[in-house]
């Protein structure tokens, strides 16, 4: 029997080899699976840290943009109060002797400027500064010119007088100041 062709042995050796062979295409080609799942695991993590940090700064910068439109919707209000608190102080400066009822835009005035005060608080809390030119050069993209006058003294371009202060947001102008400019 073992002269037929191949021994017993033989044959148990081939087919042990062929079995080899195959366990080992089969563990390449689980490994070669292994690693694709692996790369796209990762890309897909990867996509997933991308668009949360996009998403993270989309909200960000919407929030600005919010705070921001608030901030120049308030300014108006805010430049009434310092207008009332100006003349609740003016009426109450100009009539010292009267009565207690007549005296009540001292109080308003004083109502006025603790409202005035938390508003500029919040304001300054939230990133929004005011600044007054008066005595700087005139710069187009922080102030805007509302008149020109000639003053002696002055250099052209100096800016004379603030008429509305203006306001920035973390840098950003808000609104710019409206000034007058010598000419």
């Amino acid at each position: 029997m073992a002269e037929k062709g191949e021994t017993e042995a033989q044959r148990e050796e081939r087919e042990a080899s062929e079995q080899v062979e195959q366990d080992l295409d089969e563990l390449t080609a689980t490994k070669r699976e292994r690693d694709e799942y692996l790369e796209l695991a990762q890309r897909t993590k990867a996509d997933f840290d991308n668009y949360r940090k996009r998403v993270a700064k989309e909200s960000a910068e919407a929030t600005a943009r919010g705070r921001a439109e608030l901030a120049k919707q308030l300014l108006p209000v805010l430049d009434n109060l310092e207008r009332a608190l100006e003349t609740a102080n003016a009426q109450s400066q100009a009539a010292p002797g009267r009565e207690a009822e007549e005296a009540a835009p001292g109080s308003l005035g004083k109502g006025v400027a603790l409202v005035l005060d938390e508003l500029r608080g919040k304001l300054g809390d939230a990133g929004v500064e005011p600044y007054d030119p008066l005595g700087e050069r005139f710069d187009p993209e922080l102030h805007e010119a509302l008149s020109t006058r000639a003053e002696e003294g002055t250099d052209a371009g100096e800016v004379l007088e603030t008429v509305e202060k203006g306001y920035r947001l973390n840098g950003q102008v808000l609104r710019p100041a409206r000034v007058v400019v010598s000419a």
